[in-house]
């Protein structure tokens, strides 16, 4: 099985999980700064605030990327290492790194992937209340004509959001990501911003910057009922709209999902719709894993989602990863596919895929990663049978490039081609499967 000769190869990381450097440098904290250290928020107490020290080592990281022959590389920017106050002056040494970061991927003949947004909102805008509130359209417009008056010059591809259907569900719903609220209201207002500040981010851009490319990162997968209980399977329905249909029905075909209208209402003025109508030129697609959901309530919107849901007889150890995620490739050519048909065949690159698998250093000093190897193989091919299909998928980022500081589960988690020795200078190894890719990158072939 071979990729065309143009695809798109590249690997991912994000601001928070690789930087480290936390306070260095002139930069704000952000609220993954201040969630980290409530107690029992993260696995094992592990932080970011040094994470990878990519901040440092940046350089060493490029040659590592360079050397392994992606065509692009995705990465964020970090909003309080740019503007430590949310808004106002700019941090002159934070935005030194970002220039000189680029450059690097320049003169390696890498093409960026610019995310704006990747979850580290400063934490002095939560404390004006964030993604609940309104007036932060204006404060990511002005974080994003930033970005586009100093950094522009050197990047042609922009993600604006990165999933945020995980920044409203998971951080202001469930409480579990950073700012760790558990509140209707706050799950429906942030929903709506985030929206408009994709709406009001893609119009700048275009504007200031004509030939440069829009798109946000969706976490795109099919959401499953757990049974054939009736409760589970309207909690399925309500799952996929929270998760998926309100952001891409009114980004896509400018209207949001009916099953929401009334939770939206009051959010809603005049025109938002049109604003947030932008498609933009391609769409990011995030997927590691199908999901099943389980009604625990009479609010279909707390249903459980299981990774790790049973769904086909006779499954074994090796159909999981270390993380107890599903292993299920059919499920990524389904959501691909589901794309395609329900938003006008949009461009698809596949931002985020990987899996983690904690596999460390062998006698020989190696990571021998068969079945990373494995689960990419897999979930290429499903790619391929999506492009067969007619969906236009024209690149694949692994997730990720460096084994890195994986939110809830800190350290814990290892999803890198390169393996990070935390315990030795943070050492990079890189694994079995970064020569395996460098290899497909070469040849298009999945053997």
């Amino acid at each position: 099985m071979h990729f065309a000769k143009d695809f798109l190869w590249g690997t991912a990381t994000a601001a928070y999980q690789i930087e480290g450097a936390w306070n260095e440098d002139g930069k704000g904290p952000s609220i993954w700064d201040t969630f980290c250290r409530q107690p029992g928020r993260i696995r094992n107490g592990d932080t970011g605030e040094t994470a990878c020290d990519h901040y440092h080592r940046y350089r060493d990281d490029v040659r590592l990327l360079k050397d392994l022959g992606v065509k692009a590389y995705r990465f964020s920017l970090s909003w309080p290492r740019l503007l430590p106050q949310g808004t106002g002056p700019v941090n002159q040494p934070g935005l030194d790194f970002y220039k000189k970061l680029l450059d690097e991927l320049g003169e390696a003949g890498i093409t960026p992937f610019v995310t704006l947004y990747h979850w580290d909102l400063p934490q002095i805008l939560q404390d004006r209340g964030g993604w609940r509130q309104r007036d932060i359209v204006n404060w990511f417009a002005e974080y994003t004509a930033t970005v586009v008056k100093y950094l522009g010059d050197r990047i042609n591809d922009y993600i604006i959001i990165n999933e945020p259907s995980v920044i409203a569900y998971v951080g202001h719903y469930q409480g579990v990501h950073a700012p760790g609220l558990r509140d209707k209201r706050s799950f429906f207002a942030a929903v709506h911003h985030l929206n408009l500040c994709h709406g009001a981010a893609a119009r700048l851009i275009k504007s200031a910057r004509p030939a440069a490319r829009v798109g946000s990162t969706f976490t795109c997968f099919p959401i499953r009922p757990a049974s054939d209980a009736e409760a589970d399977i309207r909690a399925a329905k309500v799952m996929d709209a929270a998760w998926t249909r309100v952001y891409l029905d009114p980004i896509f075909l400018g209207r949001y999902p009916a099953v929401f209208d009334r939770d939206l209402a009051e959010f809603i003025q005049d025109g938002d719709l049109e604003s947030i109508h932008v498609p933009g030129d391609f769409i990011g697609v995030n997927h590691y894993s199908p999901d099943y959901a389980r009604a625990e309530s009479a609010d279909a919107l707390g249903a459980v989602l299981d990774y790790a849901h049973d769904s086909f007889d006779g499954r074994q150890d090796d159909d999981h990863t270390d993380l107890g995620w599903i292993i299920e490739p059919p499920a990524l050519t389904e959501a691909l596919l589901d794309v395609k048909n329900n938003y006008n065949s949009p461009v698809i690159y596949i931002t985020e895929g990987g899996c983690g698998y904690n596999d460390g250093p062998s006698a020989d000093g190696r990571i021998h990663d068969a079945r990373r190897i494995k689960y990419y193989q897999r979930y290429l091919a499903a790619v391929s049978h999506a492009i067969r299909a007619g969906a236009d998928v024209r690149g694949y980022f692994a997730w990720s490039f460096l084994d890195n500081f994986e939110w809830g589960e800190g350290f814990f988690a290892r999803f890198g081609l390169v393996y990070v020795d935390y315990a030795n200078d943070l050492k990079r190894i890189p694994k079995d499967s970064y020569y395996w890719y460098q290899k497909l990158i070469k040849t298009g072939s999945l053997e």
